[in-house]
């Protein structure tokens, strides 16, 4: 049923990687017009997994433990299904630092809240440090798809991982906050200085197991907000569900250019 996966993308919603397979079996010309596309996990409300082809679409909810537990099951299927070749993308949201809403960042490192391309957990009482570094033919080819499209502003650039949305990102919209605008500023400036250009929830567990297990990974991701303007996304419903669909346009012409080429 799997083996001959060779692409997988993965993003928060069961919604929006519904919509993901849907477009790219359009794109493929795979299957029927209208066409449905059952969820194969139906039986769990953990995430939900789609197929279409070579194609593999799965929601891994929000933050770290989520698309780890995810990740954990997806790499041990991959594995049992004797896949190969595979080139897993996390498509997602985020928040631009000194990005125009809408812009698209190519991740180069997953860096964390220090800005060091580094994941830690703790595993059995003691603390483990893997990389976060990401396919950087992969980030290339990702940049010459975009250029190919000309559809809108791609940069690649670092990605900061958090743990939380709200202090953890700078903001001062949450139920609790201990700084100033002031702090706030000089941080994700900092950030900027780092070669930070957006902050999301997921980018350094996902590129370290996937680095850990050899696989070819990139992390695509839209910015609905410059962090520099404020924290509050003001653009309406319509445009940021055109801004969702970015990644997905981007990554589809990849697979498909891909695919051409193969």
């Amino acid at each position: 049923m799997f083996g001959d996966v060779k692409f997988v993308c993965v993003g928060g919603s069961p919604s929006r990687m519904k919509g993901f397979i849907k477009y790219v079996a359009a794109e493929l010309g795979l299957g029927h017009p209208g066409e449905d596309h059952p969820n194969i996990c139906a039986g769990t409300d953990r995430y939900a997994m789609f197929k279409v082809g070579p194609v593999l679409s799965v929601s891994h909810g929000m933050g770290v433990p989520s698309i780890a537990i995810m990740l954990h099951e997806l790499l041990k299927l991959l594995y049992h299904a004797r896949c190969s070749g595979v080139t897993i993308i996390r498509i997602g949201t985020s928040g631009g630092i000194g990005l125009k809403p809408g812009s698209v960042v190519i991740t180069r490192q997953a860096v964390d809240a220090y800005f060091k391309p580094e994941f830690e957990q703790v595993v059995l009482g003691k603390r483990v440090v893997r990389r976060t570094d990401l396919d950087e033919r992969l980030v290339q080819e990702l940049s010459e798809c975009s250029a190919d499209l000309r559809e809108f502003t791609t940069v690649v650039g670092n990605t900061m991982c958090t743990l939380d949305f709200y202090e953890g990102q700078g903001r001062l919209d949450g139920a609790l906050c201990c700084y100033t605008e002031r702090d706030k500023q000089a941080y994700l400036q900092a950030a900027h200085a780092a070669g930070v250009r957006n902050i999301e929830m997921e980018s350094s567990v996902f590129a370290a197991m996937c680095s850990a297990c050899g696989l070819r990974a990139a992390v695509v991701c839209v910015t609905l907000l410059d962090r520099l303007e404020g924290d509050q996304i003001c653009s309406p419903h319509e445009v940021l569900a055109e801004y969702q669909q970015r990644p997905q346009r981007l990554v589809g012409h990849f697979i498909k250019k891909c695919l051409a080429g193969a």
